[in-house]
């Protein structure tokens, strides 16, 4: 009896419970597909998609971007609605042009749209190869004409480039060098831009000059004015010059940073005489300097020394060889080190008249432009410190002072001459030169003076 009532005590409770493990794993199934269900799409899983997209026209594209981090189910909903008409109407703002809507002032309004909306699709394509998620992007914004090189009638009243750069900027931020070549080889085939950039640095310059305010705005809005920092704005400006041979690449950074005309807008173009013509200010030389500065810059790696030199060198003669004022304006403007960089290499390569003439123009635009003249004259003792012999930093100094007295004689003539223009800048230019002269040997003897009182 004792062991009837323990096999009956042990047997009934196993029965019971291997029944009521079936029922709750029955039970359980569904509540388990829910859950997963709720874990993608959330408390929107009750909702038709027609509501959750009408939902996303109420909300911010900043909190659609982070609800696109949810869960990929949600990303895809996102990606979809992008694509529909709706979705486009709602994120592809178009007020390019209207750039003065109450409380909207310079477009700013519609450059942060773009930020965010660059950060939305940046987060919705994340798991999607670099190349699947650029012909997305692509076939997103396609029909936008403003972001296309020629697609605007008025692209100097139009701020859809600018848009499309805070777009990429958002979008690219982060990726590795690989990923942002792919971006470029898209961008460069999808615009055309190598057969473009090709017309206009294998013609006659300002004969298209359409186009090359066009490649102009579209480099820099697009793939150089964005970046934050200077590597990035390194990178992409060597992506757009590297192809091209060094004869090219000076003329097609002129046409991305040269000056250009201050006449209407509508009439705007690159000024290809107005380094040949006379002397020129700062702000025509300032976006090529920065230019050749970035070049020059360490975190450039793919330029050396001797290839910012070629450069500079082959940009003196575009269209034809500058005014060595301007040359020397540049160079000043260019900062200490290329400057210093440039001119050595003139003496090293035995081209000393050449360097002697290019130093007194120096002086004269620290005269001119109000710079200190002790800054010259410390760039010539730099400079004369790299000639190997006393024999040949004295014959620097011999020519630098006939360059001194030749070019005040050729002013002299010019003033006596009587061929005076309006501003009579002849005179002006001789007055210069001579008190350019006076305070750079004032410098010097300041120097010797200095030097003997402290050696004595």
């Amino acid at each position: 009896m004792t062991s009837t009532t323990g096999t009956s005590y042990t047997s009934i409770p196993n029965q019971k419970y291997r029944r009521s493990t079936r029922r709750s794993r029955q039970r359980c199934n569904p509540s388990d597909t829910d859950s997963q269900s709720l874990s993608t799409l959330g408390y929107f899983q009750t909702l038709p998609l027609e509501i959750f997209q009408m939902i996303l026209n109420y909300l911010p594209v900043k909190d659609i971007s982070m609800l696109s981090m949810v869960s990929k189910t949600i990303s895809n909903h996102l990606m979809n609605y992008i694509s529909t008409s709706a979705g486009n109407r709602r994120l592809l703002l178009r007020d390019f042009h209207n750039l003065e809507l109450p409380g909207k002032g310079e477009g700013s309004y519609i450059l942060e749209h773009y930020r965010s909306l660059g950060l939305l699709l940046k987060r919705c394509t994340l798991l999607l190869p670099t190349k699947e998620r650029l012909k997305y992007i692509h076939k997103v914004l396609s029909g936008v004409s403003c972001f296309k090189l020629n697609g605007c009638p008025s692209p100097l009243h139009c701020l859809g480039l600018q848009c499309y750069g805070v777009f990429l900027q958002i979008l690219t931020a982060g990726w590795d060098e690989l990923e942002c070549h792919r971006v470029f080889n898209f961008l460069w085939e999808l615009s055309n831009l190598a057969r473009k950039v090709q017309t206009v640095v294998s013609s006659k310059p300002g004969s298209a000059q359409k186009l090359e305010l066009r490649i102009r705005l579209y480099c820099r809005s697009v793939l150089l004015n964005h970046w934050i920092h200077r590597s990035d704005s390194a990178f992409w400006l060597t992506r757009i010059l590297k192809p091209w041979p060094m004869v090219n690449q000076a003329r097609l950074l002129y046409i991305i940073f040269g000056p250009v005309s201050s006449l209407l807008m509508a009439s705007r173009h690159v000024v290809w005489q107005k380094m040949i013509e006379g002397p020129t200010d700062e702000a025509s030389l300032k976006g090529l300097a920065e230019a050749i500065k970035l070049l020059y810059d360490t975190e450039a790696r793919e330029w050396t020394a001797d290839d910012v030199i070629s450069l500079m060198d082959e940009l003196s003669v575009v269209p034809r060889e500058w005014l060595m004022e301007n040359n020397a304006r540049l160079l000043i403007l260019s900062g200490n080190s290329i400057c210093f960089m440039f001119m050595a290499s003139k003496a090293v390569n035995g081209r000393v008249a050449e360097l002697a003439r290019l130093m007194v123009f120096l002086a004269l635009v620290c005269e001119k432009d109000l710079y200190c003249m002790d800054w010259a004259v410390k760039m010539m003792q730099k400079v004369c410190k790299v000639f190997s012999t006393p024999g040949e930093r004295n014959n620097f100094l011999q020519c630098l002072e006939n360059a001194f007295a030749h070019l005040i004689m050729d002013m002299l003539q010019a003033v006596l001459s009587g061929d005076h223009d309006e501003e009579d800048s002849s005179f002006l230019n001789l007055f210069h030169l001579v008190n350019a002269q006076a305070n750079f040997h004032k410098e010097i003897l300041y120097l010797s003076m200095g030097s003997s009182s402290s050696s004595s």
